[in-house]
């Protein structure tokens, strides 16, 4: 470590020392987790950042943040634009400062963290569909009343009031620990934990997670600069971040150990690893580390090591929690999910079924194809891991059944396993998309009106999840010439989508 850097972690660890965060946070536990432990061999540890007050980490930060404001700022207000954790942080810290709040929400933020916002006692403004048009309107805001802007990440005293959960975690286990996993959105829990881990104990691993989709972190670590994604997955909405702070990333490009990327069916598998060892359910967001951790030991094959990860947040809707279980099979290689082909004739399926043996059916959907063939959608509970999926495969297909594997499809596991319905007759070819829009009221209807009249809507699937987004599944019938002019449409309509007219699992299920 040079003299430098150094002091510039020194500066940091005065800072966290002397955070006035426990004024409206509290020192959460340091949950063991002996099954996760048995099952991977190592100790595991679970930092309950969910058990704060607002049920995250956020307030830390927040109110540390707050507590560095003249009376001159506190006279004029405090604002924020968040979606979620960092608004509620805010707001439970103005309320115990008595400063007023206005948080500035994207209109797409689910109603929990509306109305948990709003019983804080702060003014919430909905503005905008992504948190960069929130932000905007934010700082219109400020330029036309003078209120103080207290920043989710990029801001050292936000950066120190979140770091003390580095504090805790040492105080709270003296003995050894190999490495702690933290979750990066913005970057600013990850680079308060390094700051003091990094000082203090700097044999201590300290592991960033982030969702392979919403990579900010590692991306900048590639690339040697601070770069903006194109493109960010919104699964844990809490970590959903397009370019990693500014001031967390002069601490984290030269302190963290590793980025581990996870993708959506891993997070939902760690909901369900932290709900088993402390009953508690995480938010998406919250897990990330946890997957993370469960990665590097899969990777690295650790064994004997202290491990530690921050649940980081709690705040999710209940209604989210059914897509989650869903997913959480497929994150744990528990669930295959199969399309087989087996011939139409009396007695074909008691067959098929005899083939799979004993295994247990998760779902199964039984389509009529073209005069002799019929398809099925199965899904079969398998063990973790991958070679046991495998086998199943080789035994249909040595019982010369023909078998596509969809088990990492995702037009399979959103839409297709929910449709039900045959083929439509029609001289007319069908395209297919799946799409991605902003969930709120009138947001379905909107995206109806978009689609061009003439062209018949020969297939339709959306399901709510609860999420901050919803999908849908569309099949088009058109003249082939009209294709250019469709693509044109569905790029106007300015929502992510994704042809899926060559996707196995359409082709066998649903096209012509």
């Amino acid at each position: 470590m040079h003299h430098q850097d150094t002091r510039m972690l020194e500066a940091y660890v005065k800072k966290i020392l002397q955070a006035r965060v426990y004024e409206a946070a509290i020192e959460t536990p340091l949950s063991a987790a002996p099954m996760l432990s048995k099952r991977f061999d190592n100790q595991i540890w679970i930092k309950r950042e969910d058990l704060q007050p607002v049920f995250s980490f956020k307030v830390r930060g927040a109110y540390n943040k707050m507590a560095t404001l003249t009376d001159e700022q506190k006279a004029q207000g405090v604002i924020a634009a968040s979606a979620g954790n960092h608004a509620q942080g805010l707001a439970l810290s103005a309320k115990k400062m008595g400063v007023r709040a206005i948080i500035v929400m994207p209109c797409i933020t689910p109603d929990i963290k509306v109305q948990a916002v709003r019983a804080l006692g702060a003014e919430v403004i909905l503005a905008g569909d992504a948190f960069s048009e929130a932000l905007a309107h934010a700082r219109t805001l400020i330029e036309k009343h003078g209120y103080t802007y207290i920043p989710p990440y990029d801001d050292p005293d936000v950066i120190a009031g979140q770091g003390t959960v580095g504090m805790e975690i040492l105080r709270q286990h003296p003995d050894d620990i190999d490495a702690i996993f933290v979750p990066v959105g913005g970057g600013g829990l990850a680079a308060g934990i390094a700051a003091y881990v990094k000082y203090l104990r700097p044999e201590i691993k300290v592991i960033a997670v982030e969702p392979a989709d919403a990579a900010c972190l590692k991306a900048a670590l590639d690339a040697g600069e601070r770069v903006v994604l194109e493109q960010v997955g919104i699964f844990a909405e809490g970590v959903a971040v397009a370019q990693i702070g500014e001031k967390p990333f002069e601490i984290l490009k030269d302190y963290i150990d590793g980025v581990i990327t996870v993708t959506a069916d891993e997070m939902c598998a760690a909901v369900k690893d932290i709900f088993e060892d402390t009953r508690a359910v995480s938010e998406t967001s919250g897990a990330v580390a946890l997957a993370g951790l469960k990665k590097y030991v899969q990777q690295t094959g650790a064994q004997g090591q202290s491990l530690v990860c921050i649940n980081s947040g709690a705040n999710t809707n209940f209604d989210r929690l059914q897509h989650i279980a869903e997913r959480t099979e497929l994150g744990e290689q528990r669930e295959a999910i199969l399309a087989v082909t087996i011939p139409e004739r009396p007695g074909s399926f008691k067959q098929f079924c005899n083939v799979i043996g004993d295994r247990m059916v998760t779902e199964f959907n039984y389509r009529y194809a073209q005069g002799d063939k019929a398809h099925i959608f199965v899904g079969v509970r398998t063990q973790p891991g991958g070679q046991d999926r495998q086998a199943l495969i080789d035994q249909l297909r040595s019982a010369d059944y023909p078998v596509e594997d969809l088990t990492s499809n995702e037009l399979a596991k959103l839409h297709i396993r929910h449709l039900g319905g045959g083929r439509a007759p029609s001289a007319l070819p069908e395209e297919a998309y799946r799409f991605e829009f902003p969930e709120r009221p009138g947001a379905l209807m909107r995206f109806l009106s978009f689609l061009p009249e003439g062209w018949n809507i020969s297939m339709f699937h959306y399901r709510n999840h609860g999420a901050a987004y919803g999908r849908v599944f569309v099949g088009l019938q058109l003249p082939p010439d009209d294709l250019p002019q469709l693509e044109h449409q569905l790029d106007s309509i300015g929502y992510r989508y994704w042809k899926e007219t060559d996707n196995p699992a359409y082709r066998l299920f649903t096209s012509q």
